[in-house]
């Protein structure tokens, strides 16, 4: 029997507030997170995922199933005001935000592909997804800092629903990370870049 829990990482307690806020944060460890329409002997490859002791959750927001790890920085934020309740505008406010810092750390060939991905030279380095309760919006987002693609191969199926950029490739030759791209600083350095980048364009 699968034990998959509920979503309890920090970024659902900006649910809890009443202002737009942000989160930049990393994992404490390795989380598998299934999208709200995706089960786990359907996404996962589960004998890993139980050999590893791998922590199952499952989240509110759409999307695909998502490994977090400690080289991954998670990006979140909460909008309460209705002009920004809009998924589509908050994408592409949030992921320009985004973009916008790491370009700073001298990375190129940055873009927005898909529905709300990031990609360089067209490999997917951040996926983010949306939940909208009655009042609030969440956004959250994963930035891919350093974790190897062989991780995903390990416990993650190809997914039910691809973009059409993905053109069915494996996860091996679709996904890569800031530091296999040359970012050769701290995870805290980013965290600052981001946060910055935030700061002076997101409205709290």
């Amino acid at each position: 029997m699968v034990n998959t829990q509920n979503y309890y990482l920090p970024d659902i307690q900006l649910l809890d507030k009443s202002t737009n806020q942000y989160l930049i944060w990393i994992p404490d460890k390795t989380y598998i997170v299934l999208g709200a329409s995706n089960n786990a002997e359907e996404s996962l490859h589960m004998e890993n995922v139980i050999e590893d002791k791998v922590c199952i959750l499952k989240r509110p927001s759409g999307g695909q199933t998502v490994i977090l790890t400690p080289n991954n920085i998670m990006i979140s934020a909460v909008f309460f005001d209705q002009d920004r309740l809009h998924p589509k505008v908050v994408f592409q406010h949030i992921n320009k935000l985004i973009i916008s810092a790491i370009e700073k750390t001298g990375i190129q060939n940055l873009s927005l592909m898909g529905i709300s991905d990031i990609t360089i030279a067209g490999k997917k380095i951040l996926g983010s997804a949306i939940y909208r309760s009655k009042n609030a919006l969440l956004y959250h987002a994963v930035l891919n800092l350093g974790e190897p693609a062989s991780t995903f191969e390990r416990y993650l199926k190809h997914p039910s629903k691809e973009p059409d950029y993905r053109k069915g490739r494996s996860h091996s030759d679709f996904v890569t990370s800031l530091k296999e791209k040359g970012y050769a600083n701290s995870a805290h350095h980013m965290e600052n870049m981001l946060s910055l980048s935030f700061e002076g364009m997101f409205y709290l």
